[in-house]
């Protein structure tokens, strides 16, 4: 007697699992958590955009959380004009171009000597500079002005003919504030990168500097673009530094400009949420510019173990 085996129809499939019964439930919980935590982050900022799109004289008679019975872009036209910003958009450029591409550079070279070769102090180097950062600016402003009174600089850098009240002094005090984190996050980017490309680049005769400049640093654009969009906002938006280590007002950044849209005796917040809000304009396109690198430099690495 043979038995003959059947083969399941084709078009049978097996039954499929279904979710367990709170699981939507808990991605319904989490988008709402979600929803509501963005809802919180736009709140100041659409605020800030309805308040300057008012004139003063409405707030003043009907209050801030009254119905608008006026918008325009009036106060836009008063902070340009009135704050001088042009002017201080251009000091700004000037101090935050070079601070980004110095921080950077010296950065990628300091984390390149740390993780690409092996010595004693490579670790207790990479503490060091990260190490800065955990000291407040407030700690070390006096130290760093009686410093400042005493580096000299020729005329065409500095009209004090010193380090104090002088764009390098502004630029300086960044790559040396802000090295220490970019050292740390170069660092552990490079170790990422198989140290075989460097050997094989060496047994061709490409000497250190070959390694990095044409090697180490192309791989690490997507590092650079996420430090990048990250350095330039922490430095343009920077207002201590300046206040405390630049004495004429001419020399200052945009973060400056708002300063001077208030009055001793009156202070028109109108004017200046308007102001604020052009001031943030650079910021918002340099992240726009960069939003896909930064984000694939940020998730960099998530998938390894």
């Amino acid at each position: 007697m043979t038995t003959t085996l059947t083969r399941p129809p084709s078009d049978v499939r097996e039954p499929r699992t279904r979710p367990a019964p709170g699981k939507p439930r808990r991605q319904t919980g989490r988008h709402l958590m979600l929803g509501g935590i963005a809802l919180l982050w736009l709140v100041p900022l659409l605020w800030a955009v309805y308040t300057s799109l008012r004139p003063y004289s409405d707030t003043a008679q009907h209050g801030y959380l009254s119905w608008p019975h006026s918008l325009g872009l009036g106060n836009f036209t008063d902070a340009w004009n009135q704050s001088g910003m042009p002017h201080f958009f251009w000091n700004s450029v000037l101090i935050t171009v070079p601070s980004v591409l110095g921080t950077l550079l010296f950065s990628a070279a300091v984390a390149f000597f740390v993780s690409r070769f092996d010595f004693r102090w490579n670790i207790v180097l990479l503490m060091l500079f990260t190490a800065g950062n955990l000291l407040p600016a407030q700690v070390l402003i006096t130290p760093l002005y009686r410093l400042y009174l005493l580096i000299p600089l020729p005329e065409w850098m500095s009209d004090s003919l010193l380090l104090y009240n002088s764009a390098w002094g502004i630029i300086a005090i960044h790559i040396a504030y802000q090295s220490g984190f970019c050292t740390f996050v170069l660092s552990n980017y490079m170790k990422t990168i198989p140290k075989e490309i460097s050997e094989a680049a060496l047994v061709d005769g490409a000497p250190v500097w070959r390694q990095f400049f044409q090697i180490i640093l192309p791989l690490c654009r997507p590092a650079f673009a996420a430090l990048a969009t990250l350095e330039s906002i922490w430095i343009y938006n920077d207002f201590f530094w300046p206040l405390a280590l630049v004495e004429t007002g001419d020399k200052r950044p945009i973060t400056s400009a708002l300063a001077n849209l208030q009055g001793q005796y009156f202070t028109n917040p109108n004017l200046i949420a308007a102001g604020a809000l052009m001031t943030a304009i650079p910021t918002l396109l340099v992240y726009f510019a960069l939003q896909r690198q930064f984000i694939s430099g940020l998730t960099i690495g998530s998938g390894k173990g």
